[in-house]
């Protein structure tokens, strides 16, 4: 059974940081696109990040790019999102998710095959 699991969602001040992590058991994240979704009270998902199957060159959504970092620890087989200057704007809900293509773009969580249960983000002052 696939299970992706995050953490490390909280509460913090503008111009603040977090790591979100995003454990996975019964596949190698290595061996799978990983992506980084949000869902904003009220909003639709928005794709924020993702790295490709079989390689870890990042993508960002522009609204995160140069403040948001991610990266996969093959040895632990979690995914991480680093984010530093965090705004308002980026209070959501935060879930991970594998895709069988080569990379996942989506935001939908229909066009993943695994999806995780969500970790809270919220900045505020």
């Amino acid at each position: 059974q696939v299970q992706l699991v995050e953490s490390g969602g909280g509460s913090v001040q503008p111009g603040g940081s977090l790591t979100l992590s995003c454990a996975a058991s019964g596949i190698t994240v290595s061996g799978v696109a990983m992506s980084w979704v949000r869902q904003a009270p009220g909003k639709d998902f928005e794709w924020v990040s993702g790295v490709y199957k079989d390689h870890d060159s990042p993508n960002y959504a522009d609204s995160v790019k140069g403040r948001f970092t991610i990266s996969r620890d093959h040895t632990k087989n979690i995914v991480y999102l680093q984010m530093n200057n965090l705004q308002s704007e980026d209070t959501a809900v935060y879930y991970c998710g594998a895709c069988s293509g080569y990379v996942c773009y989506d935001y939908r969580p229909s066009r993943y095959d695994h999806w995780g249960q969500g970790t809270q983000v919220t900045v505020s002052s």
